[in-house]
């Protein structure tokens, strides 16, 4: 049976550990990042740890009921660091780029530990308030709340998604990884055009840019796409509003009342989103 897991103030050490330290949620969880970082997920264990913090093992278990409740912590953890000094600057797309950038950067800081808890869902408190901030932002630039929902579902699943997938490349013995990135320069100059005449043409932008992080180019390609939708919808209410207010039956599709209305904001923001990312990525060149 586990164990009953008590307020922290009610389970503190008296007594400093081995090591001079009194135990702590926040010192068993900064002592297991940097565990993660050092040894992998394969090395950190009760034993391990309170060895390290200079401690009985079983003295985790008044802070953490299990190792995997201590690993959802330390997911909650990178997530708090993320969110640590950030503040709405009123410009939704401005504030989604630099939260989803936030949170590859803390992940990809710790790349152990973001491989081991990028996936889990937690239910702590940094992660349930970064979602309240995503979904804060969402709301405040007018989307209605079921597309607030999957614009958010998607933001978060892309973050962490490319998180892990970087991460695990950071993990990699140093001469695997090496040999991965070599592929690019190795192998696909020396395809036939005759037989692959794509990969031929673009041989030079994919050893420039595939050993580099997609994830500014997608985390845009996301915002873009979710500002076409509030465009949309905000063209699609004004052109209901103004059918009725005319007496008029026939109200125009979303689409057609986005070509109407939004032609040049759109285009405007496609040229924006393009030529905004090159200060995370480089020079694309589209």
């Amino acid at each position: 049976m586990a164990k009953q897991v008590v307020p922290e103030s009610a389970r503190r050490r008296r007594r400093p550990t081995k090591q001079g330290a009194v135990l702590s949620e926040g010192l068993i969880v900064e002592t297991a990042l940097r565990m993660l970082r050092e040894h992998g997920s394969k090395g950190l264990t009760a034993r391990r740890l309170g060895t390290t913090l200079g401690a009985d093992p079983s003295a985790l278990y008044r802070y953490f009921r299990s190792m995997d409740e201590l690993t959802l912590a330390v997911g909650d953890e990178l997530i708090g660091r993320a969110m640590e000094g950030w503040h709405s600057c009123g410009d939704w797309r401005s504030d989604l780029r630099e939260l989803g950038l936030r949170i590859h950067s803390a992940y990809l800081s710790h790349p152990q530990a973001a491989v081991l808890t990028a996936s889990r869902v937690s239910g702590r408190a940094h992660e349930i308030a970064a979602d309240e901030a995503v979904l804060g932002v969402l709301h405040t630039a007018g989307f209605p709340r079921p597309a607030a929902v999957r614009i958010y579902h998607a933001f978060i699943d892309q973050s962490l998604a490319f998180a892990a997938l970087d991460a695990a490349s950071l993990t990699l013995p140093q001469a695997a990884r090496a040999a991965d990135e070599a592929v690019w320069q190795s192998i696909y100059p020396q395809l036939p055009a005759q037989t692959y005449p794509h990969i031929a043409a673009s041989a030079d932008l994919l050893i420039r840019h595939m050993n580099d992080s997609a994830y500014p180019v997608a985390l845009e390609m996301l915002l873009h796409s979710a500002s076409l939708h509030l465009v949309a919808g905000h063209a699609t209410g004004e052109a209901r509003q103004h059918a009725e207010q005319s007496g008029k039956c026939e109200v125009q599709t979303p689409a057609q009342a986005a070509q109407r209305d939004a032609r040049t904001e759109i285009a405007g923001s496609v040229h924006w989103a393009l030529s905004c990312n090159r200060d995370a990525v480089g020079d694309l060149h589209w």
